[in-house]
């Protein structure tokens, strides 16, 4: 679990957001879900506030300059707390304080692939080339050359759609530099694109990782896949996103730049200095410029939201695909996204991500938890999840109806000892809590 949860940290994906984004037109901010008092939700109200303390404690302690959380059950908010300021030094966390979300927004491409699927527009096992021919001739890495040229062969087939909502299409992404194609992908400006043109050419040239099909690795799939809601739909990725997600369900501060009069609302964005040992305000690649709309958008890491818009997306997702009389998606394509899609070969592979004995899967865009005991966690069987570079997580629990959403804005959390298990403390300081699950 920690390797798919670091990934997610550093996985801010690409520099692509938004040509022109019209998300902010609605002036009201998104309606938050009813609320509920936590023991008529099977929660020790006491119990519950060692979440609070222990949040509180880490702002106090100097590893957060704020945070929010949000436990909901049963469809109703039963915690909804903010802690510390939106910056140091800064005005006090508010309830509708904006974050950059990066990679929690692979789940909601994922949702708008869902919606052409039950379209008929594309089948899982569909080969990529069929939307994008641009991918035909890929190559896999196989070794380097003496004077650091790749060996490489041809893959033995096109990745498919399910292999590419899975992450085992054998792309990378260059977030990192430990691996030859990872450098390579980062040192050939892929995740600088500035046309979707310009990105098809880079991803061409560069060889995968692996043959398709054969390993589980975090990479650039997602923001295919917003390139194909691009082809099937006729529309950007944003206005599909608005037309489609955002505006049935209500989701009125979630876009891919934040306009001026919602500015003062944006946290600020830190890192840790690995030499100082302190927060510092963040500058890298990673960095992207959301104050004023950018030249792509990014299905895999664009987007900025606020708690409550982001709560009424994982509440839908929690609902079968429905949220207040709004249907998104049926059940039954909520149950296939959420279901373990990583086969046997991908599960075995040496040091998989993934596998029976981490009781960790992984399905469409997001984690699966396939064995709590093995994953070594409280939530329930099926439980399925994803994170952002800047901390954010979120996980759904169908088995005990309950959701938890937590907003931070630090990148690369997991070099700071007390904030890289944060998710996962928070995860067993709600189910500590729960002490009827019947209710």
């Amino acid at each position: 679990m920690r390797f798919w949860r670091a990934m997610a940290t550093v996985a801010a994906t690409a520099v692509m957001a938004l040509a022109v984004d019209p998300a902010w037109s609605a002036p009201k901010p998104a309606p938050t879900l009813a609320v509920a008092a936590p023991d008529a939700a099977g929660f020790s109200p006491e119990r519950l506030k060692r979440l609070d303390g222990y949040m509180q404690g880490l702002v106090d302690q100097g590893h957060l300059p704020g945070a929010i959380t949000l436990v909901a059950r049963h469809g109703k908010i039963v915690s909804y707390q903010t802690f510390g300021k939106t910056a140091i030094g800064g005005a006090p966390m508010i309830k509708d304080t904006i974050f950059r979300i990066y990679s929690q927004t692979k789940p909601v491409t994922g949702v708008a692939m869902m919606i052409l699927f039950e379209e008929g527009r594309w089948r899982l096992d569909d080969p990529v080339t069929k939307f994008v021919p641009e991918l035909a001739n890929l190559r896999v890495y196989k070794g380097q050359n003496p004077d650091g040229t790749f060996i490489t062969e041809p893959a033995a087939r096109p990745p498919t759609l399910r292999e590419i909502m899975s992450h085992t299409g054998g792309f990378a992404y260059g977030l990192r530099t430990d691996q030859p194609v990872e450098k390579a992908y980062r040192d050939s400006g892929l995740l600088g694109s500035k046309t979707q043109a310009e990105f098809l050419t880079a991803l061409a040239k560069l060889p995968l990782a692996s043959q398709p099909g054969t390993e589980w690795r975090y990479s650039v799939s997602v923001d295919i896949q917003g390139l194909i809601v691009e082809r099937l739909s006729g529309m950007s990725l944003a206005d599909f996103m608005k037309s489609r997600i955002f505006d049935p369900l209500k989701m009125t501060d979630t876009g891919f730049w934040v306009p001026a009069a919602k500015s003062d609302r944006l946290a600020a964005l830190y890192m840790i200095d690995p030499k100082a040992r302190k927060l510092v305000p963040a500058d890298s690649f990673m960095v992207l410029d959301v104050s004023k709309p950018p030249a792509i958008a990014s299905g895999g890491g664009g987007l900025v939201s606020t708690t409550a818009d982001y709560a009424r997306f994982v509440q839908m997702l929690l609902n079968g695909g429905e949220l207040d009389g709004a249907r998104i998606l049926a059940p039954g394509t909520i149950e296939l996204m959420a279901s373990n899609h990583l086969t046997d070969i991908v599960m075995a592979a040496p040091d998989a991500a993934f596998s029976p004995a981490k009781g960790m899967g992984f399905g469409l865009d997001f984690a699966v938890v396939t064995d709590p005991a093995r994953a070594g966690t409280l939530r329930g069987k099926g439980t399925y999840s994803w994170g952002g570079a800047a901390g954010t997580w979120f996980w759904i629990d169908p088995k005990n109806d309950l959701f938890m959403l937590g907003m931070i804005h630090i990148l690369g959390k997991d070099a700071d000892p007390a904030l890289a298990h944060i998710d996962d403390n928070a995860a067993t300081l709600v189910y500590q809590a729960l002490v009827d699950p019947a209710k």
